[in-house]
C-alpha cells in the first residue's frame, strides 16, 4: 500500500487536528444512533453532514489529502440524505463509521509518526460504488451500500442482493425457551417463580426477570444464537437472586450508599452464583450471573476481569441489565426506550462490549419501529 507522508506541521496544529476530529468522529457516532432510532430526523442527518464536511475541510487545511476524495463522496450522500432525496439505513450507518474510522486511524497515524499507509484501491472502489447512488435508483441502494461496507469490512458478510432484508427475529412471548428438556423447564419455572416476590422486595417494576429474558433472546437471535437460551434464560432470572439477601434499608436507600453499603450491596453477586453453586445443569449461567457486573475496561467487580475475560451472556446481561434500570427505576425518573438506548450509548462506551451493544441498538432500533 502507499505511504503518505505529511508536510511539516507545528505540534500545536496536529495536536488541535487530532482533537477535533476525535471530537466529531464522537459526535457522528452519537448521531447515527440517533439516527437508528429516528432516521427521518432533518436535524440529525443535517449534524451528520456538517461533522463529515468539517472533517474533510480538517484534512484539506493540513493537506492530508489522500482520505479527502473519500470523505467528499460520502459528503455527497449525506447530501442526498439530508435534502430527502434518499433514505437512511443501518447499512449507511456501518458505511459512515467504517470510513471514519480509516480516516481517525490515518490521521491518528500521520501525528504520530509522520507518515500512514493508505488503500488507495479500497477508496477508489468504495467512491465508485456510492458513486451509483442516487435519487433514482432507490431500490438498488441497500445492495450498493452492502456492498461498500464488506469491500471496507469483509467479515461483515452483509446481503448484496437488491432486496432488503427480512427481520425473521421475533420478541419472544416469554422468558422460559421453547424445546427444553423436561429437568430444563421444571428449573427455569422454578426460578421464574422464585424471583418473583425478590423482585418486589427489591423495589424492582414486576415481571423484571421476564423482560430481560425476552429481549436477551431476541438480541442473541440477531447474532444466530452464540449463547445457550436455557442457560442464558437462567442468568436473566437470578442474577439479583442475591439482593434479597441484603438489609431492605440498603437496597432501597434513596441517598449516596456509603462505601460500606456500596461493598455490601456488590457482594450480591455471589449471593446469587451461590444458588446456582451445585447445580451443575447451570454452570454456564452460573458463571454470567457472576460477572453480569464486570465491564470490558476493568472497572466492574467483582474480579475487575476485562474483555475477552468476561462471558458472552454476562456481557448482553450487564446491557440489559442497565436498560431495564433506566426505563423501569426505583429512585430517579423513569426514562422512554429511546432515551435510554441514547443513555447507554453516550454514558457506557467503553464499559460494555461493544458487539453485544452493537447487537442491542440494532435490536432495539427494530422493536421501536414495529
Amino acid at each position: 500500500m502507499p505511504i503518505f507522508k505529511h508536510e511539516e506541521l507545528e505540534d500545536d496544529i496536529l495536536h488541535d487536528l487530532i482533537e477535533e476530529i476525535n471530537e466529531l468522529y464522537e459526535a457522528s457516532e452519537q448521531t447515527l444512533i440517533e439516527l437508528e432510532l429516528t432516521p427521518k430526523d432533518n436535524e440529525l442527518q443535517r449534524a451528520l453532514f456538517r461533522s463529515v464536511h468539517t472533517i474533510k475541510g480538517d484534512l484539506g487545511l493540513v493537506a492530508f489529502t489522500p482520505m479527502i476524495n473519500v470523505l467528499q463522496r460520502l459528503e455527497d450522500l449525506l447530501d442526498l440524505l439530508r435534502k430527502g432525496e434518499i433514505d437512511y439505513t443501518s447499512n449507511m450507518s456501518d458505511l459512515v463509521l467504517l470510513l471514519m474510522d480509516n480516516v481517525k486511524v490515518f490521521v491518528e497515524n500521520c501525528v504520530k509518526s509522520g507518515q500512514a499507509e493508505y488503500d488507495n484501491e479500497l477508496n477508489d472502489a468504495v467512491i465508485e460504488i456510492i458513486s451509483e447512488i442516487d435519487s433514482t435508483n432507490q431500490p438498488r441502494h441497500e445492495g450498493l451500500l452492502a456492498r461498500a461496507v464488506n469491500l471496507i469490512e469483509p467479515s461483515r458478510q452483509l446481503r448484496q442482493d437488491d432486496a432488503p432484508s427480512k427481520n425473521i427475529v421475533n420478541l419472544a412471548r416469554s422468558g422460559i425457551p421453547k424445546n427444553l428438556v423436561p429437568e430444563q423447564q421444571v428449573d427455569l419455572l422454578f426460578f421464574r417463580e422464585l424471583m418473583k416476590p425478590i423482585e418486589k422486595r427489591a423495589g424492582y417494576a414486576e415481571g423484571r426477570g421476564d423482560r430481560i429474558a425476552k429481549l436477551a433472546f431476541y438480541i442473541n437471535a440477531l447474532n444466530d444464537k452464540p449463547i445457550d437460551q436455557a442457560q442464558l434464560a437462567v442468568a436473566c432470572y437470578v442474577h439479583d437472586f442475591g439482593i434479597s439477601f441484603m438489609p431492605a434499608e440498603v437496597v432501597n436507600k434513596e441517598t449516596a450508599l456509603t462505601p460500606l453499603e456500596q461493598n455490601l450491596l456488590r457482594s450480591h453477586v455471589y449471593k446469587s452464583a451461590r444458588l446456582l453453586e451445585n447445580l451443575s445443569l447451570w454452570d454456564e449461567a452460573r458463571k454470567m450471573v457472576m460477572q453480569h457486573h464486570e465491564l470490558v475496561d476493568g472497572t466492574g467487580y467483582p474480579m475487575g476481569l476485562k474483555n475477552e475475560e468476561i462471558c458472552d451472556g454476562a456481557k448482553l446481561l450487564a446491557i440489559l441489565d442497565k436498560y431495564d434500570g433506566l426505563i423501569n427505576p426505583k429512585k430517579q425518573q423513569r426514562k422512554s426506550k429511546k432515551d435510554a438506548v441514547i443513555t447507554i450509548n453516550k454514558e457506557c462506551k467503553g464499559k460494555f462490549s461493544g458487539h453485544w451493544l452493537r447487537l442491542f441498538n440494532l435490536g432495539m432500533t427494530r422493536l421501536l419501529k414495529d
